[in-house]
């Protein structure tokens, strides 16, 4: 069974019947509802059998932040909120990269050092002797790292190799491009001010009130319309009350993520404003959102995912999309790689890909996304990167050690795959 929306399921058998124009095919009568308590019935409905949703890394969350709340004080404080937000970029980022394949049941264990040639190619092109502009270099780095997936996508889906052997193949050969470009124990400096910004700097206190509004009137603009025409179109949508809360809580989101980042945050000097970065995984989110949610490349991503010998009778290039999900998750880790060498102002050997990549495939699988194939969104990777952040800072707060950060990881992770299993043993009994 493969996602395709929001509220739509497609069956295997109706992407195997040829059923390519998704927006025809049957409303599930579970989630048929015209009112809100009606909505809220089907919701619990689908909860008990399985289909749990955002629900438990939200509840994560939660008992995430009580429980390092209850340990210090200083966790839920505006300075340490925003400081986690910055510090999680990398892991949404990496994490909304590693969708693409996992949407596909595939994986890519080079995502991490991929994302290290886009910060060192990025940090090339902006020396001084180099001279590129800002946005040249952040183009020919993200250019560089389209090449790669592509060169890896295409290996794996022409030649039929497991992409775990010939990711695994890039993450120790594109270490060795690093090391070889910036040389042994070396660290390559960035000096350009745009490039250090994208991570360091932020919007002014009135700038952030302006540019929330904007995103959040264009939010509800959209979700209002969208709604509206699936009504009217006799395809499923929540009641218009629903609708409403929806507006209403990403209205009331907007502001508070406002309030806490225009909070003076500052030790020597004052501090606020709502982070360049924050914007700019915001900026990914959507892009990638739509591009999942609404257009063929996303839908057919999706029927792979959940039965690829269905879509290939369905008329699906099953080589051609698996190429563009690889070659889109490392283009995506490439703007990580740029986010991760601006917060340090530097690209290091010390960059270790590696682990990048496992919190990354952990924090798109704690977000909801399946390692089977065919269920996930970008969405889930935010939520599991503020998860993966949220431990590794409060747990820094406390003064733990790597070995015990890494352990509460892993608990979380095996916590999310039960989970995951579970859901997808549900679906299958009642299938």
């Amino acid at each position: 069974m493969s996602q395709i929306d929001d509220d739509r399921l497609v069956t295997d058998a109706e992407v195997e019947e040829g059923a390519t124009d998704f927006s025809a095919l049957p409303v599930p009568a579970e989630l048929v509802a015209d009112s809100l308590p009606a909505y809220a019935r089907a919701w619990f409905a689908r909860l008990r059998a399985g289909e749990t949703g955002k629900l438990p890394v939200l509840v994560g969350l939660l008992i995430i932040a009580v429980i390092f709340q209850t340990l210090n004080s200083k966790f839920l404080t505006a300075g340490n909120l925003v400081n986690l937000l910055v510090q999680g970029a990398v892991y949404m980022l990496l994490a909304m990269a590693e969708v693409y394949v996992l949407l596909l049941g595939e994986i890519d264990l080079s995502a991490g050092f991929v994302a290290g040639i886009g910060g060192v190619v990025c940090a090339e092109l902006v020396k001084t002797d180099t001279g590129w502009p800002w946005w040249a270099a952040v183009a020919a780095a993200l250019g560089v790292c389209a090449v790669i997936g592509l060169f890896q996508g295409t290996i794996i889906t022409r030649f039929g190799l497991p992409s775990f052997v010939v990711t695994l193949a890039g993450l120790l050969g594109f270490q060795g491009v690093m090391l070889r470009i910036i040389g042994t124990g070396g660290t390559l400096p960035i000096q350009d001010k745009v490039i250090n910004d994208l991570a360091n700097a932020n919007l002014t206190a009135t700038a952030s009130w302006i540019v929330m509004a904007g995103i959040v009137a264009a939010f509800c603009a959209v979700t209002w319309l969208r709604d509206a025409r699936r009504r009217k179109s006799g395809l499923v949508a929540p009641p218009a009350s629903f609708t409403f809360v929806k507006i209403a809580a990403a209205i009331g989101a907007g502001v508070i993520v406002v309030l806490i980042c225009n909070r003076d945050r500052g030790v020597l000097a004052p501090i606020r404003g709502v982070p360049w970065v924050i914007l700019i995984v915001l900026g990914v989110l959507t892009a990638w959102t739509l591009v999942l949610g609404r257009t063929k490349l996303g839908r057919y991503i999706y029927a792979i995912g959940g039965n690829a010998e269905a879509a290939r009778r369905a008329g699906v290039s099953l080589p051609g999309i698996r190429t563009i999900a690889f070659m889109l998750a490392s283009f995506t880790a490439g703007i990580a790689g740029i986010i991760y060498a601006s917060r340090l102002r530097s690209v290091s050997t010390n960059l270790d890909g590696g682990t990048l990549v496992l919190y990354a495939v952990a924090a798109a699988v704690i977000g909801g996304t399946s390692l089977f194939g065919g269920r996930g969104k970008p969405i889930d990777a935010v939520l599991g990167g503020i998860v993966i952040a949220a431990i590794d800072n409060g747990m820094g707060l406390q003064g733990f050690s790597a070995a015990s950060k890494f352990i509460v990881t892993a608990i979380v992770l095996i916590a999310a795959v039960t989970i995951d299993s579970l859901a997808r043993r549900g679906t299958t009994t009642r299938r």
